[in-house]
């Protein structure tokens, strides 16, 4: 059975008003600098766990995934601008593959996130001895204390400021900046290059070490996820706004992570090898070319972002364990807030416990923690890559279909040709009916006009380019995925901790969603998160409207079933949502899962359709009274089904004949037409 649920992109509505939210939209600088703050404290202990690991290959194994992690960057952008709702991977795999990869998405981000707050709070701690020598052999208790202190800050309500970020992230970057500025004034570049070369010394690559340098340097690029939680709250247009961040992104850690890997572990080596030490490689790195002041620096700049990172970390715990609420696969209680702060303290509780317990288990290991990471990190952005792959897929099957349905000559100029604007224009107006006009370019990621001129070069002929760079693009994302998922199952392989771990969580997780999935399914009411959206036009199908302000929307489900005669049934619901707060950093804003009663009455409809055994599709809107002809004049069904003290949403179809119905929960009215 076909469950699928087209929405509004609430977060146009709401967060892409720049002038009455103007002051909360993150440009590309902030969009950075939240992205760097994430993805640039890596540096700080990526060194000394990948030296376990690979020895003097550190470095040269991020070198090498650098350009995997600049083709993962191209995939993000895209998922940022495509899915403005936010949400990341669950998003992404909910609505290109089906709830329950969306809910698996779920899950590898926060087994992700568990262990971000745990390791980045562990090694910001670590580079704080530095200066204040008494914390070292105390820096798993005193981390403990500062997760427990991150998580009563977030009980009081101090929020993530992207702000903030920025000041962080600038002193990173220029501390960075400053270390290689300082060694490369006290080495020359043929004493550089014999260090690179120093590298492939002792240690011959083969097959297995290779995969295994691959798949455990992508250490260094976790923080990139971050960019796609942004979207809600981002400048549009967001393609702008993401390409640019990220364009930032890939110079800022292409020109500090590969360079610091090598000089902090192949000048270092004892450093590197040592347990504790390997968690301060770059602020030792510092002192020892530069001089205290720039050692303490870094020490203290480097411990602050990494406890910021920690802080970030648990921020994007709580929303997605709220999200996943929301979407009917965790309890209610996560959604609970307290009566004095109005913060969610059970879904604090567990962002902050669990790392917590975490750190216990390793006994502070960061090594462990280090190798722990792989699978949330990869799994994560597997699930998104391969989500993206399916939408530039369907992209391809659309711009085909509207290409055969291009008529040859249509609105002919004085030669008597269609001119390839035309077909253009053409190409846009069938690519909006096949998807804007029922919102399912706004959920699954596709675009219109990018389709548009897939199907014109295809019908004309022109835009040969376009089309070889389209295809290669495509080819491009698939081999991302595949060296993506060939790292994640290396690691599966490789990392058998990580693997435990890792999977025990997702498996747990999964089993809660599903435990709580089928209590719904109990109550009488099938939660739909699925979103892939109407196809194209439903012949004979059955349109079921119903409202917020509604008291006989049952009416209207039963009077839709029972007329189904075998054919699907699209419920669509109007709501006006009075308590959708603006979007938030990390925070997935889809106005429809902050709508109890549209998400009532479609569980209530899909348990009713499944008895039935009947196909339905579900759109939500919170558009005027002229949503209903719109949708109505896209899937042209047979039967419109309203009730009767709503029917005045209805007044702009044109039905051949109206009916009414009396039903046991109220009075309906059937709209028939013949197309």
């Amino acid at each position: 059975m076909a469950q699928e649920s087209v929405k509004q992109e609430g977060a146009k509505r709401t967060s892409g008003d720049e002038n009455s939210h103007g002051g909360n939209l993150l440009g590309p600088l902030l969009c950075w600098a939240v992205v760097f703050a994430d993805i640039g404290t890596s540096v700080y202990y990526t060194p000394g766990i990948l030296y376990g690991t690979v020895g003097k290959l550190a470095g040269f194994f991020v070198l090498l995934t650098m350009t995997v992690f600049v083709l993962l960057t191209l995939k993000y952008a895209e998922v940022t601008h495509r899915f403005p709702q936010g949400g990341g991977v669950v998003t992404v795999s909910a609505q290109a593959l089906n709830k329950w990869f969306g809910a698996m998405g779920g899950m590898f981000i926060l087994v992700d996130y568990f262990l971000t707050a745990s390791i980045s709070c562990l090694s910001g701690i670590f580079y704080l001895s530095v200066v204040i020598r008494f914390m070292e052999p105390l820096a798993l208790w005193i981390t403990i204390i500062v997760l427990v202190l991150l998580g009563i800050l977030n009980w009081v309500g101090v929020s993530e400021s992207a702000k903030v970020s920025l000041v962080g992230a600038v002193v990173a970057f220029l501390s960075d900046i400053a270390i290689l500025v300082t060694v490369f004034s006290h080495i020359s570049l043929s004493e550089f290059f014999v260090l690179f070369g120093q590298m492939f010394e002792g240690k011959g690559l083969t097959p297995e070490s290779l995969l295994v340098g691959f798949a455990g340097s992508f250490l260094a690029f976790s923080g990139l996820e971050s960019i796609s939680q942004l979207s809600p709250v981002m400048k549009t247009p967001r393609k702008r706004v993401a390409g640019i961040a990220l364009l930032l992104v890939v110079l800022t850690i292409g020109l500090t992570s590969p360079l610091l890997t090598m000089l902090s572990t192949l000048l270092q080596p004892a450093e590197a090898a040592n347990t504790i030490k390997n968690t301060q490689l770059i602020s030792l790195l510092a002192g020892h070319w530069g001089n205290i002041f720039l050692q303490s620096e870094v020490a203290i700049s480097a411990g602050a972002l990494l406890v910021f990172a920690s802080n970030t970390a648990i921020i994007g715990t709580y929303h997605v364990f709220m999200a996943l609420s929301r979407m009917d696969f965790f309890p209610a209680f996560v959604l609970k807030r307290n009566k004095l702060r109005g913060t969610p303290h059970y879904s604090i509780a567990l962002a902050t416990g669990i790392p917590i317990a975490v750190l216990i288990a390793v006994r502070g290991n960061v090594n462990i923690l280090g190798d722990m990471y792989a699978f949330g990190l990869l799994g994560a952005f597997t699930l998104t890559c391969l989500g993206m792959d399916v939408v530039r897929y369907r992209e391809r099957r659309l711009a085909r279909r509207i290409a055969q349905s291009l008529p040859e000559n249509n609105d002919l100029n004085q030669d008597g040709r269609t001119t390839p604007d035309e077909v253009l224009q053409n190409a846009i107006t069938l690519s909006r009916q096949l998807t804007q006009s029922n919102g399912h370019s706004q959920q699954e990621g596709l675009e219109t006009d990018s389709i548009a001129k897939m199907a014109s070069a295809r019908r004309t002929g022109s835009g040969r380019l376009k089309i070889l760079w389209r295809n290669i693009d495509f080819y491009l994302g698939i081999l991302t995925t595949v060296l993506v998922a060939l790292a994640w199952g290396t690691n599966l392989v490789a990392k058998p901790l990580a693997t435990a771990f890792g999977g025990s969580v997702a498996a747990l997780g999964m089993g809660v969603a599903f435990f709580v999935y089928n209590q719904h399914k109990q109550k009488g009411r099938v939660p739909v998160v699925t979103t892939t959206g109407v196809e194209g036009r439903l012949p004979n199908s059955v349109l079921a409207v119903l409202s917020a302000d509604s008291e006989h929307n049952d009416a209207v489900i039963h009077a839709a079933i029972d007329n189904a005669d075998g054919h699907p049934v699209v419920f669509m619901y109007l709501g006006e949502p009075r308590n959708v707060p603006p979007p938030r950093l990390f925070e997935v804003y889809d106005p429809y899962l902050y709508d109890p009663a549209a998400k009532a009455a479609f569980g209530r409809a899909q348990s009713v359709a499944q008895k039935a055994k009947v196909s339905t599709r579900f759109i939500y809107k919170m558009e005027g009274r002229d949503v209903v002809a719109r949708v109505w004049q896209f899937i042209h069904p047979r039967d419109t089904i309203v009730a009767a003290d709503n029917a005045n949403e209805c007044q702009d179809i044109n039905p051949d004949r109206i009916r009414t119905e009396l039903t046991q929960e109220g009075k309906v009215v059937h709209m028939i037409k013949r197309w």
